[in-house]
């Protein structure tokens, strides 16, 4: 038995593929800002019967994030897979004319110090295992950089990049790295973006192993 850890779990995405995972026999580590949030988040799969367990945790904190997903080793079991997946504030958002040092810094906190941290943490027990997943979700913007959403657009861009020379340099390791692109919002009752339609693609990408990036839908659908 090993675990799926999400990274920005909620009520959406994160607790459908905490039920698309959970109905393969994966415990769940949930990680987020709020304990409040994940501990019901958990109780709610515990009712269909998802053994899942919140973590407190700010992704733009590296050290906490990084103790976070330590403690699930402990209270769940080894980490198989980790999904990245939290929400951009709006104030990632700014026109790219409008976007001053200091402006990137939250962007660059969650898009490249989280997803490095969480990587470095759980990368030692996926080797351990003999094989492991990183998924790494993101908006449209990491594709087709957005004029009006600079932050993101960048931060995004250079989360890629680190997903994609984890993906070649840990093919060997039996590791696999892969990245979904959702653009725009995540629609339930959507035939491509409802979240129970994405869990399903998030754990095909898990256990068919091909490609780097995926798309949900069309870039400009």
């Amino acid at each position: 038995m090993t675990t799926i850890a999400i990274v920005g779990a909620g009520p959406g995405l994160g607790a459908a593929v905490a039920r698309r995972f959970g109905r393969e026999g994966f415990h769940v580590a949930l990680v987020s800002r709020s304990q409040e949030r994940v501990d019901g988040l958990a109780a709610e799969l515990a009712d269909v019967g998802v053994t899942a367990r919140g973590f407190a945790a700010d992704v733009r904190d590296p050290k906490a994030l990084a103790a976070a997903l330590d403690a699930v080793c402990g209270a769940l079991s080894p980490i198989e897979v980790l999904q990245y997946s939290p929400v951009p504030s709006p104030d990632f958002m700014r026109p790219v004319l409008e976007t001053r040092p200091d402006d990137m810094v939250g962007p660059i906190e969650l898009s490249v110090y989280g997803p490095v941290a969480a990587v470095r943490q759980v990368l030692p027990g996926m080797r351990s295992l003999g094989r492991g997943t990183v998924l790494l979700v993101n908006g449209g913007s990491a594709v087709i950089p957005h004029a009006d959403r600079a932050g993101t657009s960048i931060a995004f861009a250079a989360e890629s990049a680190y997903g994609h020379l984890l993906h070649d340099t840990l093919a060997g390791d039996g590791i696999h790295v892969g990245q979904l692109i959702i653009p725009g919002a995540i629609v339930p009752g959507h035939p491509r973006k409802d979240p129970d339609v994405l869990a399903e693609v998030l754990w095909g990408m898990h256990r068919d192993r091909h490609g780097f990036r995926h798309f949900a839908d069309d870039l400009d659908g």
